[in-house]
């Protein structure tokens, strides 16, 4: 199989603008996030499989031009700034990010330290990634535009990165309605 730098671009984009999208739907949840919980949650969960894609496929162009493919390194690689400092804090941030949010959802936890670690952890992610989305969004756009061979075969595995998305989602569902009733319970919201 013939390295396809332009299809990993592509790819990439893909899971880009699928997480752009996504992420604004969860951000908008953090505006009342007690009342908006399961959706939270359920958009959180969600984006697993999303989050899983991008990093695969940028640490493969990583890998790739760090071993030395021809085609990945005649490409170049990140800006410096970017690849050295903005990058490290997007995985690790992002890792930590969804991470804990994992643990909270398998713990039904709505308070503690793992919260704490998770609201912190979002500030770093949200600043990092802020930049990284600004520096990428031209080279994203031209990756979704471009025609690379293998465009069927990208596109199916998006497809079935959102299946399982929504498989992960609706089976953690109900993890996530216990989390909004506990929430709701601590704040009083159902007192009458």
């Amino acid at each position: 199989m013939k390295p396809n730098p332009g299809g990993n671009e592509q790819l990439t984009a893909l899971a880009g603008i699928l997480l752009v999208l996504f992420l604004a739907v969860e951000g908008a949840t953090l505006l009342n996030v007690e009342g908006l919980l399961t959706v939270h949650v359920f958009v959180g969960m969600f984006l697993l499989p999303i989050v899983a894609l991008k990093l695969g496929s940028t640490g493969w162009r990583m890998a790739s031009y760090y071993l030395g493919r021809e085609e990945y390194v005649r490409r170049g690689p990140p800006a410096f700034p970017l690849r050295v400092v903005i990058a490290p804090l997007v995985v690790a941030s992002t890792i930590v990010l969804f991470g804990t949010g994992v643990y909270l959802l398998a713990v039904h936890e709505t308070q503690g330290t793992a919260v704490l670690l998770h609201k912190a952890s979002f500030i770093v992610w949200f600043a990092a990634t802020s930049i990284h989305v600004l520096a990428r969004i031209a080279p994203m756009l031209r990756g979704l535009r471009a025609r690379y061979p293998g465009l069927a075969l990208r596109l199916g595995l998006v497809a079935v990165v959102l299946v399982a998305g929504a498989a992960v989602a609706v089976g953690t569902l109900p993890a996530a309605d216990h989390l909004q009733d506990q929430l709701t319970g601590q704040v009083d919201l159902d007192a009458r």
